[in-house]
């Protein structure tokens, strides 16, 4: 059943006011218009709601029972529309986001962090996951996410691209020397991201877009960057790491234990993308994330990632 909430708000208004002509008065209506509205409410919900005499109007049964009902639930619709202007007046309220780790605590985590001193009245709820995740049926507001879009209800924003570049630690280049060929990197330990069997192919492209597959090996498989940085950092051998890891690393003191070796080549990782839900109405506070992390995340996916 539809209703139409104009109705319920009239025969509030007349229960509240005691007569169609004081409702009418408070209403801006004349007490006929009122009291036609109060029948296409009966008529809608099927059942006599006020009990009519010459003199006096009473509630039935059903209209007390509904009229309790009806006040609480505008009431409730009244304090809802104060919040969504609370929320453009001072922002407040949770917005929901995921991302996978190896941006989550990286160039996200710093950019939260300032939107949060802007916006404190604003809660965020992160989660970091390797998973593609549903947002609308898992209720998330916001993601960061790379790769091929296939989900037409989304809104996505290109961010810029995730290159990925070589990286050593300072102290294994120190004890064993930068690989100065991408044959060397065949019998370099190293890192393996989402690797099998103790292999993994990386796919490089020189700055005149020549494209070379080396076979690498090495004694670690994982499946998130943020462990790939840490055991590199570690000495555990070469890996590759987005190149948008530099800015962090620098603000973090870790950029003097990273060295990006054979700077002229890159993994290419594809387009980096903040999603929306296809929404006709998002909320206040998620279009100030949105649109703050776009900004802060343009700027650091698309500048010149130079070497470490």
């Amino acid at each position: 059943m539809t209703l139409n909430l104009n109705h319920v708000a009239v025969f509030v208004e007349v229960v509240e006011a005691g007569s169609f002509t004081a409702a009418g008065k408070a209403l801006g209506l004349p007490k006929s218009s009122v009291s036609r509205t109060v029948s296409k409410l009966e008529e809608e919900l099927g059942v006599r709601l006020l009990a009519r005499t010459t003199r006096s109007l009473h509630l039935t049964d059903a209209g007390r029972a509904y009229f309790e009902r009806a006040r609480g639930a505008l009431a409730t619709l009244d304090e809802a529309a104060a919040s969504a202007v609370d929320d453009v007046v001072e922002p407040r309220g949770v917005v929901r986001v995921t991302a996978s780790a190896g941006v989550g605590s990286s160039e996200l985590a710093f950019h939260l962090a300032e939107f949060t001193r802007r916006y404190p009245r604003i809660h965020i709820e992160l989660s970091l996951t390797g998973r593609t995740v549903d947002l609308m049926e898992e209720g998330f507001d916001l993601a960061v996410r790379g790769g091929t879009l296939d989900d037409s209800d989304l809104v996505a924003r290109t961010i810029g691209e995730t290159d990925f570049g070589i990286f050593a630690s300072r102290a294994y280049v120190e004890e064993f020397g930068a690989p100065e060929s991408l044959e060397e990197l065949r019998s370099r330990p190293c890192v393996l991201y989402k690797g099998r069997s103790g292999r993994a192919t990386w796919t490089l492209t020189d700055g005149a877009g020549e494209v070379t597959a080396v076979e690498v090996r090495g004694p670690i498989n994982v499946d998130e960057t943020l462990f790939v940085r840490q055991a590199i950092e570690a000495g555990a051998g070469l890996g590759t790491l987005p190149l948008v890891v530099l800015a962090p690393c620098q603000r973090e003191g870790h950029l003097n234990n990273l060295v990006r070796v054979l700077p002229e080549y890159a993994v290419r990782g594809g387009s980096l993308y903040l999603v929306t839900p296809a929404l006709n109405l998002v909320p206040h506070r998620v279009k100030l994330l949105r649109d703050f992390l776009y900004e802060r995340l343009a700027e650091a996916y698309g500048r010149d990632q130079g070497e470490a």
